[in-house]
């Protein structure tokens, strides 16, 4: 695995276990409500992933543009597929989010590698 991918895992699950363990019931609520919400519905996993990474990016989140590709990437959306989303999420945020479309692609080659 990638190395910016096995930090990326890494740090996000030690986290996490540590919030869920807190058992603070707002939080675990958050938690299943975003879980439950990109389960298949009237859209396909694979549609809701990529809704999430273009408001991640419009919203600047990398930690959450790293999470919507690594889904999207078991999911099997393809490169082109990805790109045309963040292309929207570009168009649609400005300029601005040009910085976490560099580290979006970076992020994406490192998924591939692990081909």
């Amino acid at each position: 695995m990638s190395n910016i991918v096995k930090e990326f895992n890494d740090y996000r699950s030690k986290m996490n276990e540590k919030l869920l363990d807190d058992n603070n019931k707002i939080i675990k609520r958050i938690f299943n409500l975003d879980t439950n919400a990109y389960a298949a519905g009237a859209l396909d996993v694979k549609t809701k992933e990529l809704l999430g990474l273009v408001a991640s990016a419009v919203l600047r989140c990398d930690d959450c543009v790293k999470y919507h590709l690594e889904t999207s990437h078991k999911e099997g959306v393809t490169k082109a597929e990805v790109m045309e989303a963040l292309g929207i999420a570009t168009l649609v945020g400005g300029t601005i989010v040009v910085p976490h479309l560099r580290r979006a692609y970076e992020f994406w080659e490192a998924l591939e590698e692990q081909k």
